[in-house]
């Protein structure tokens, strides 16, 4: 298992998790996407611009620019690789009634058994509503053909449910289950949102939240890329509410995080040591694919193809191995996913983007605007 893994001490205050909190004004959440997959704003974020470390080029004090995400194949060069996550999302929010005819819901988290295939599996740690009355031994009926037994309680208030179908659980899901958006949008899903929610490469069934920074993608956009002499390359990482969980601790290092299971499949280990060997940078489409890579490299940074299952937790002072430019959404305070991009762009260039991003009326979180943290100047030519 793998732990917080700092290299060097930044400053005190950074391993506090207050230091990671901003102030979002009200209605700047972006309850639904935009038109147009790539309609969304990107920020351009040079990497370490602000961080004044000889590394970054602290010579502006506005070092941003800001483009469409359609722009994007602007910023990627002949011989980089840009690394996507193909995990799917299930609908894994069940509506239904018990037996007397008590409306509740379960929520599945992730399967009991570890490296179970998520669209098959039958037995899943839970959330239920209401907890009260969802006791071991107690029965949803979702539909004629889906139904959820509660198994057993955990300490930490879960449920662990077995679901029961005549039919393939992953047939069962699709037609019985809801897309779980985010409770931060504060509205139900949509039809919309069963396509929307998805990025438009997804592939591998597993996760119960979208890797939100390949929303933006179309076929039209990654073809573009294609043509500028990139290669796309597809891992998969199943996200799990954990990427989600907020810090509660007072500081980052007593954080742990759950475990997600993650794939390099051996063309996509290929492709990324090609495009390092050519001097090409790598580009991760998101904090879970960085998380994969990262995971999966050995201390030179050679990404290994294979699988298993990680809990890096990277916040400042990480030293990055493969990834080279990080594509990524605006995230909530004091979440694992902004100490991640603080950890890549540098603390400082990381708020500097944040408050520009609200000061230029960007739109926040899963159906949000984007960033772009790009190589710092030198770094694989």
């Amino acid at each position: 298992m793998s732990r917080p893994h700092p290299s060097s001490s930044p400053p005190p205050d950074l391993r506090r998790t207050e230091a990671y909190d901003y102030t979002l004004p009200p209605g700047r959440i972006a309850r639904y996407p935009s038109e147009r997959r790539d309609g969304s704003r990107l920020l351009v974020v040079p990497r370490g611009a602000l961080e004044g470390d000889g590394l970054g080029s602290p010579s502006s004090s506005d070092p941003f620019q800001d483009l469409s995400f359609s722009d994007l194949p602007s910023l990627v060069r002949e011989g980089d690789v840009l690394v996507v996550n193909e995990s799917r999302v299930l609908p894994v929010r069940l509506l239904g009634r018990k037996p007397t005819g008590a409306e509740c819901e379960v929520l599945l988290l992730r399967p009991v058994e570890r490296g179970a295939d998520p669209s098959e599996a039958a037995r899943w740690e839970a959330l239920v509503r209401p907890g009260s009355k969802l006791k071991p031994g107690r029965r949803v009926v979702v539909s004629p053909e889906l139904e959820v037994v509660v198994e057993a309680g955990l300490p930490n208030g879960l449920r662990v449910v077995r679901l029961e179908s005549a039919v393939p659980l992953r047939d069962a899901l699709e037609r019985n289950g809801r897309i779980p958006l985010p409770p931060y949008l504060e509205r139900e899903d949509e039809p919309a949102d069963r396509e929307r929610y998805q990025t438009v490469y997804a592939r591998t069934p597993g996760s119960v939240a979208a890797p939100t920074a390949g929303l933006h993608f179309t076929p039209e956009l990654l073809e573009c890329i294609d043509a500028h002499g990139a290669r796309i390359a597809k891992v998969t990482l199943h996200v799990g509410p954990g990427t989600f969980r907020p810090v509660t601790s007072e500081t980052i290092e007593e954080h742990r995080m759950d475990g997600e299971r993650w794939h390099v499949p051996a063309d996509a280990a290929v492709a990324i040591a090609k495009a390092r060997q050519r001097g090409g940078r790598v580009w991760a489409v998101g904090t879970t694919v960085a998380r994969t890579l990262e995971s999966a490299a050995d201390e030179t940074g050679k990404v290994r193809d294979g699988e298993g299952e990680t809990d890096l937790f990277i916040f400042p002072g990480y030293p990055f191995k493969v990834v080279d430019a990080l594509i990524t959404n605006f995230h909530l305070p004091r979440s694992t996913l902004l100490m991640l991009v603080a950890a890549f762009a540098g603390y400082r260039t990381t708020l500097a983007a944040y408050a520009r991003a609200v000061a230029s009326g960007y739109r926040f979180y899963s159906y949000g605007d984007a960033m772009v943290v790009t190589p710092r100047s030198g770094e694989r030519p």
